[in-house]
């Protein structure tokens, strides 16, 4: 493995002394250009990526935002419990609950006991 990457390397140097000697300029220049190129094309990657994080993310806003307002109709205010009409007990519904209960039993067994039945 050792072997062919140190043949790659001898091949590349080869080339860009090629490249270099056909344009004109030195080695190192021609060094410089390739790792300038490489890092343009990783910066132009990068920006790729992040774009498209920023795109995934405004989108998954966008989606929850849509489901907050849904739920909005659910909010604590909206409830039916809460409402005014719904908060407490009306006077058929107590009276209807104490008819079967033992509260009720209670309560006449005492009032008969003072003496008020």
């Amino acid at each position: 493995m050792t072997n062919n990457r140190l043949r790659l390397a001898m091949i590349k140097k080869a080339a860009q002394r090629a490249e270099a000697k056909r344009r004109g300029i030195t080695l190192e220049e021609v060094e410089m250009q390739h790792i300038l190129k490489n890092m343009d094309e990783r910066k132009v990657k990068i920006k790729a990526e992040v774009k498209a994080a920023a795109k995934k993310e405004k989108k998954m806003h966008k989606e929850l935002t849509a489901q907050v307002k849904k739920a909005g109709k659910q909010s604590p205010g909206s409830l039916e419990f809460n409402s005014p009409d719904n908060m407490y007990y009306s006077d058929k519904d107590t009276k209807a609950f104490l008819e079967n209960s033992s509260y009720m039993d209670a309560y006449n067994a005492n009032r008969s006991a003072d003496g008020d039945y």
